[in-house]
């Protein structure tokens, strides 16, 4: 593995939670979520990092926002999608059916919004998750079955595969993709991370060249590996639980890693003072990949069973 990066803190307010960081290269500002219950936006300056520039409540646990093509955002909260309108009030748009927790959520070129979802713990033999895809049409339905805790979601560069870091089984898998349809098949893991290891992947992006960035929570970094799972080279972040990353600015080269506070004891607050807080480096002769927009209806959204 090359030598390992540091990352900055951003003086940002702190997150209980911080996940998702989206680049919104229309505004020149990056987003994310606290999954509290808040939307953040803030500016990229180069000399510190990320600077805040607004919060928007949303009042129930949130765990995605996506840029869209109608104002407004569309947003995984609560126990499904809700509207994000330019004034701060938030609309349902649709519950799903089962209880679960969203998790996690991006769009592909196609303008689709896929988004994680927890279930119950009964279903103990394949795991209670579910990918979700909400269709330019509105239609919402399950993309993907299997999964526990589906909480980082990123296409390869030319859309072909996708691939989704499950929290909860400790892996990351490659789907073949077919963006015309946005189907996914022949799941085979890429990533593994034994339970004796204290690092989970909780986020991820992949650059133009195809290699995959995951944050590991529990291990304060950012780890690249090649396609193929190789790891290549490591960003060490001065919070322990990193929880999501992207490329952001006008030239997609400064990464931005989301960190958490939850979940740490006292001491270990102490000892990681900036823990919550957006944290940034930029990589050299790498480039991200800009975030798509969802491009359908942000009202009346349906079920695909009809309900």
């Amino acid at each position: 593995m090359d030598p390992v990066l540091e990352a900055a803190p951003s003086p940002v307010h702190p997150a209980r939670r911080g996940v998702g960081p989206v680049w919104d290269d229309g505004t020149g500002e990056l987003l994310w979520v606290d999954t509290a219950g808040e939307v953040r936006w803030g500016r990229v300056d180069t000399a510190a990092g990320v600077r805040d520039v607004a919060m928007r409540a949303v009042d129930e646990p949130v765990a995605a926002v996506a840029l869209t093509t109608s104002p407004g955002w569309l947003v995984a909260a609560g126990s499904g999608f809700r509207v994000l309108s330019p004034d701060g009030a938030v609309r349902v748009a649709l519950d799903l059916e089962g209880g679960g927790r969203m998790c996690g959520g991006a769009c592909d070129r196609a303008g689709r919004f896929f988004a994680g979802v927890t279930g119950t713990l009964e279903h103990e033999e394949e795991g209670p998750g579910a990918l979700y895809r909400v269709d330019i049409d509105g239609v919402v339905s399950v993309a993907a079955t299997g999964l526990i805790e589906p909480a980082g979601i990123a296409w390869s560069p030319d859309d072909d595969l996708l691939y989704v870091a499950d929290s909860g089984a400790r892996t990351v898998t490659a789907y073949d993709y077919d963006v015309d349809l946005g189907v996914l098949d022949r799941p085979r893991v890429v990533l593994d991370f034994p339970v004796d290891e204290p690092m989970i992947p909780a986020g991820l992006t992949v650059d133009r060249a195809g290699h995959l960035w995951v944050a590991l929570e529990g291990g304060g970094q950012v780890r690249r590996y090649s396609s193929a799972g190789r790891p290549e080279e490591a960003v060490r972040v001065a919070a322990k639980q990193t929880s999501g990353c992207t490329f952001a600015g006008p030239d997609l080269d400064l990464l931005v890693v989301t960190t958490s506070t939850e979940g740490l004891p006292g001491p270990e607050l102490v000892a990681q003072p900036d823990a919550g807080r957006l944290f940034t480096v930029g990589i050299p002769d790498v480039v991200g990949r800009g975030a798509f927009r969802y491009g359908g209806p942000l009202r009346g959204l349906t079920n695909a069973s009809g309900d």
